[in-house]
């Protein structure tokens, strides 16, 4: 199936991408469609249409205010954008933990006016920032504090290319799901912005079960699909990362509602890694053709698979890498609800979407924008159960 990027294209008016959240975090209107039907709700009610025996999973990955900006002698300003950590270590964790010294990849701003091998310094924290690659920085500090303490004082919450403004003193806080945990992501899990830990509870009293696992959001979530034909699109590495339970979970859930595309792209990518490991591969990376190259096995075979493996190697928890790429023509595996935003016009996101539920995305986002729906990141929700 040869996919062209212009049947995945709306009119999106600039006035309907939300540029602040609301007052309130479930003050967010929701869309359901549910086999074909749509109807409208308040997010606050979310509980009451979430299926009996659902696990909805949640991403607990954390933002991390990734956006430093430096400056040399001659006043010429210099932005860092941090992509993914280098060293001491390629785990955000362990990273965000270090002392003294760590390298990232980075976005750099204003990059011809900073050369290789040359430093940045921030005095009053006794911090030197060496260019020691295209996008590679070194990061030197004299001080008791981690990276992610330093990162606190020097560092700015990366809002998206669209939200067009100045981070502001609420974004801090309304950037961040209120179950965030693990340090890394450069981009909200932003389906999750609506929960409170109230409506949380009144999901779990219903006798919906719930679950964490983590991706680190990275900055290739935002990056526009350019080539005509969408499979050749190169596709964007997350980390991710898996425990014991969750596979346990999974294996027992009658049905699995994934909490935004991160959610659901983690669990899609867990079964394709336990199908690789059944053909003898044991590297937890999922390449974005993986799906459409290995032959899909049972679902409960490829995570007992994962199970058997992490029980050889001895952990209770696994990380790795994914650039799975979901698009229409896509049979998923793990997941049969999804939570989510409304997102850009010929992105990924909406080849997500579209392998969901079909053709019917264009109604679902048709009947969003004539609802008044704000999209984005801070925007209103949709719960798709096909």
């Amino acid at each position: 199936m040869d996919l062209k990027l212009d049947d995945f294209l709306f009119d999106l008016p600039e006035g309907r991408i939300a540029k602040h959240p609301p007052k309130e975090r479930a003050d967010s209107k929701l869309l359901c469609y549910h086999k074909g039907d749509i109807t409208h709700h308040e997010f606050k009610n979310i509980e009451a249409l979430i299926p009996d025996e659902s696990l909805l999973v949640f991403n607990d990955t954390k933002v991390i205010p990734a956006r430093i900006i430096m400056h040399k002698e001659s006043g010429a300003r210099i932005e860092i954008f941090l992509l993914e950590p280098v060293l001491p270590s390629k785990v955000h964790e362990e990273v965000m933990n270090a002392m003294e010294s760590c390298s990232w990849k980075c976005m750099i701003g204003n990059a011809k006016k900073w050369k290789i091998d040359t430093s940045l310094q921030i005095p009053s924290l006794h911090l030197e920032a060496t260019r020691t690659g295209n996008d590679e920085v070194a990061f030197r500090w004299k001080s008791k504090l981690t990276f992610s303490e330093l990162l606190s004082e020097i560092g700015k919450i990366p809002l998206p290319p669209y939200i067009d403004r100045e981070v502001e003193e609420a974004d801090q806080v309304r950037y961040q799901t209120v179950y965030s945990k693990m340090k890394g992501a450069v981009a909200a899990p932003t389906a999750g912005l609506h929960f409170t830990e109230e409506i949380i509870d009144r999901i779990r009293e219903k006798g919906v079960q719930t679950d964490y696992l983590t991706l680190h959001v990275s900055a290739g979530t935002f990056q526009p699909i350019k080539s005509e034909s969408i499979a050749d699109h190169p596709m964007h590495n997350e980390q991710i990362w898996i425990s014991k339970s969750n596979i346990q979970n999974l294996i027992n859930a009658k049905k699995v509602i994934a909490v935004g595309t991160t959610s659901m792209r983690t669990l899609e990518s867990l079964y394709w890694f336990g199908v690789k490991l059944l053909s003898g591969q044991t590297e937890f990376f999922v390449e974005k053709g993986d799906p459409y190259s290995f032959q899909a096995v049972d679902r409960s075979d490829a995570l007992e698979a994962v199970l058997n493996h992490m029980n050889k190697i001895g952990q209770e928890k696994i990380g790795g890498q994914t650039e799975i790429f979901i698009y229409p023509g896509y049979k998923f595996q793990i997941c049969s609800g999804l939570v989510t935003n409304y997102h850009l016009p010929g992105s990924t996101l909406i080849l997500l979407v579209a392998s969901f539920i079909g053709k019917d995305w264009r109604r679902v986002y048709q009947t969003a924008l004539q609802n008044n729906y704000r999209f984005l990141s801070y925007g209103d929700s949709s719960l798709l159960l096909p």
